[in-house]
């Protein structure tokens, strides 16, 4: 299973902008973005003005960063959503949410992205009640998802529920941190998912040429 492993940090310096990788983290005083926030290298200090395909090409690592996907999984959701009806932002945007590793953070038992992958991934999220440890599984609207029982006192489970008790959660999710579970009630709308800085009609540009 190919995922990024070099430092976390470097990625948002790249972009030009916090993605939060390291969730609530990010907002300490020792992020490292805060204290270099330019692009790691040699070059790294210089402005350029980027083109428009530049813009897009930033716009669709940006994305593709802050959900933990790789180019190729990337592709095949962007071929998804543009074969489905409607618009194909939107049905972009509904399919990396739709991952399992995504709705688990969502729901507030990880404390970040690549967290949640990781519980998945060790086998400690039920989905309808059985087992599935595959991060990029596609959840459905009315979906149950879960903690195993024998996992919830886990301390990364304990220490984002700790965290998250009290916050607002995505409308298009519900949770219950009494009884370990939530519900992906539907696809968000484009609109909702407010905490994604990027122009998804620039990613939707970039691979369609």
């Amino acid at each position: 299973m190919a995922r990024h492993t070099g430092p976390l940090c470097k990625l948002c310096r790249r972009e030009g902008m916090k993605l939060y990788l390291k969730g609530d983290r990010c907002f300490g005083e020792k992020c490292p973005f805060d204290k270099r926030p330019f692009a790691p290298g040699q070059h790294g200090r210089e402005k350029k003005k980027l083109t428009q395909y530049g813009l897009q090409l930033r716009a669709k690592q940006t994305m593709k960063r802050i959900y933990g996907v790789l180019e190729k999984q990337f592709r095949i959701y962007y071929e998804r959503a543009a074969k489905q009806s409607g618009d194909t932002r939107e049905n972009l945007v509904a399919q990396v949410e739709r991952r399992l590793d995504n709705v688990v953070y969502r729901l507030g038992f990880a404390i970040n992205r690549r967290v949640a992958r990781q519980l998945v991934s060790h086998g400690h999220i039920l989905v309808n009640g059985k087992k599935v440890d595959i991060p990029s599984y596609q959840v459905r609207p009315g979906d149950v998802i879960s903690i195993k029982e024998k996992s919830r006192g886990i301390e990364p489970v304990k220490q984002a529920i700790e965290l998250n008790k009290g916050k607002a959660i995505a409308p298009w999710l519900e949770a219950d941190y009494e009884q370990f579970k939530g519900v992906y009630v539907r696809n968000p709308k484009l609109e909702e998912v407010t905490d994604l800085p990027v122009n998804v009609q620039a990613i939707v540009e970039f691979y369609s040429r």
